[in-house]
């Protein structure tokens, strides 16, 4: 069996469909291309060939997570889950992960600490919300906690910024569903009944 051609992909040109015997077996990432070496011409075995196509699927599913990555930072479960969803199998998934690792890509502890960081940055959220937001997350209970404990954020200082933006809202004029709102917030219920009423 002979490669016969290799063609550079119309809607994913970072991409290189390979042709063996004039047909189209699979497509590898250019810089996966320059790795093996491949040329036109370079006759392969069967068992040979079959190498190829799982370092194309491998290399599939790193393109694919690294494209995640790119648009927002991932823990490693949400990789993991999104690779199940795409039925690779568990070898690919193992590897695809421990290639991400290695490159610096996945690492739970700076994705716990960028999403609390992120979060303070957009709103006023509790840590106990945060805890609930990372679990979620699947990100390791004792992760979570060292994440947490590193975060110097006054909690009452939080509340009582929420409880000085929610109150202009009409629908939070009555102290009980303000109560309630922060409540659900995930805020300490004596630290809200204390902060409410030195807000009063």
């Amino acid at each position: 069996m002979k490669l016969t051609d290799i063609k550079q992909q119309v809607k994913r040109q970072d991409r290189y469909s390979i042709f063996v015997d004039g047909k189209y077996v699979f497509s590898f990432s250019e810089n996966e291309l320059l790795n093996l070496h491949l040329k036109i011409g370079q006759e392969y075995t069967e068992q040979s060939l079959d190498e190829l196509k799982k370092n194309a699927i491998e290399d599939k599913a790193y393109m694919r997570t690294l494209d995640m990555l790119m648009r927002r930072s991932r823990s490693e479960w949400e990789l993991r889950d999104y690779l199940k969803r795409k039925d690779y199998e568990q070898d690919v998934t193992e590897k695809t992960i421990a290639r991400l690792v290695r490159a610096g890509f996945v690492d739970d502890k700076k994705f716990a600490t960028a999403w609390v960081e992120n979060r303070r940055l957009l709103k006023a959220t509790s840590k106990r919300k945060l805890q609930m937001e990372l679990k979620q997350k699947r990100i390791d209970s004792q992760i979570i906690d060292q994440v947490l404990s590193e975060d110097e954020t006054d909690e009452r200082d939080v509340l009582k910024d929420l409880i000085a933006k929610k109150s202009q809202q009409t629908r939070y004029q009555d102290p009980q569903k303000l109560m309630a709102y922060l409540m659900r917030q995930g805020f300490n219920y004596q630290d809200v009944k204390d902060t409410l009423e030195n807000h009063e």
